[in-house]
């Protein structure tokens, strides 16, 4: 029996009056777009709010939950995921709603693509951004993700969550704590919607910004390629990929694992890279930064699941510490 059928056995009939799906033994790597990383015991994608709050209230919290959105900007190690995968269907999360002039209600699960074509349609200003950026809302509101000069937090009015009781919360932009690419909102809080607000803006000028940010990306960026869009945040004061470039680690492999000769502070699969060749480059890189720069980058892409036995990748390789 695997661990995922075991892990279903253990919880009897207790996820027996959800209306979302359970997949035992799930494949991450169908789900990430680095297309890497080893099995989650299960897989949970809740049918809508009221569903995901009964499947919290169902399972015993010393069960472990770990909550990913689309997977663009997640690298799932090869020894697997223990406990549950929650990923918020696109049918219950992944509706947007206009409900004033300057606002929008969004799910948790709508990709930040199609939150700045609900504000082009609804002539509000203020989110062209989201157009370039590869990951859903819940995500961006974890990460206070931005790009063109603008980010979330800007534009955040308030979120709501679940706790791991399965009790709502309704946070306020200040509730959040937004730093760069950072929010100190609880970890254990699942985001399930938020209310967003700009300003009004004529479609034109709104359009032609997002214009704008698709042709930025065509052009320096290889979003054709399986990639998990930005690797490190930029250090204060320095761009990521310049150091990186001026390290020597621009077109650098592991594995079936490339810093992207077109943007080097892309890392990509270049067709069999399993999730240690992807880590260990990116290790590999953070040495060679600090040890040719000084700068100790930061990894933006997140990194979940266990390692496989003796595959072990140690921050900065364990040197240079």
């Amino acid at each position: 029996m695997t661990r995922g059928d075991k892990l279903l056995a253990s919880l009897g009939d207790r996820l027996a009056a959800l209306r979302g799906r359970v997949t035992p033994n799930a494949e991450m790597d169908k789900i990430t777009w680095f297309r890497a990383g080893g099995l989650a015991d299960a897989l949970f994608q809740p049918a809508d709010e009221d569903d995901l709050a009964a499947f919290l209230k169902a399972v015993p919290e010393d069960i472990p939950l770990t909550i990913v959105g689309i997977g663009s900007n997640l690298l799932v190690r090869d020894g697997g995921i223990e406990g549950f995968v929650v990923r918020l269907s696109a049918k219950g999360f992944g509706e947007a709603e206009t409900i004033s002039p300057t606002r929008i209600r969004a799910g948790a699960a709508l990709p930040d693509k199609r939150l700045a074509a609900a504000a082009l349609e609804a002539g509000i200003g203020g989110f062209h951004f989201y157009h370039g950026i590869p990951g859903a809302l819940g995500g961006a509101l974890r990460m206070n993700a931005g790009a063109n000069g603008v980010e979330t937090r800007e534009r955040v009015v308030e979120v709501r969550a679940l706790d791991r009781q399965g009790n709502l919360h309704v946070l306020s932009n200040a509730d959040m704590g937004y730093a760069y690419r950072h929010s100190s909102a609880p970890a254990g809080l699942i985001f399930t919607s938020a209310v967003f607000e700009g300003y009004p803006e004529d479609k034109d000028a709104i359009r032609a910004a997002m214009d704008a940010v698709q042709h930025h990306r065509e052009t320096v960026q290889p979003i054709r390629e399986k990639t998990g869009g930005s690797t490190f945040k930029n250090p204060e004061g320095h761009s990521a990929w310049k150091v990186i470039d001026e390290a020597g680690c621009r077109g650098l492999m592991v594995g079936g694992a490339q810093m992207s000769p077109m943007h080097c502070n892309f890392m990509i699969n270049t067709g069999n890279a399993t999730g240690y060749d992807l880590e260990f480059l990116g290790e590999t890189v953070r040495a060679r930064v600090l040890e040719n720069s000084g700068i100790r980058l930061h990894w933006e892409i997140k990194r979940i699941g266990a390692f496989r036995p003796e595959r072990e990748v140690q921050e900065f390789l364990g040197q240079l510490l």
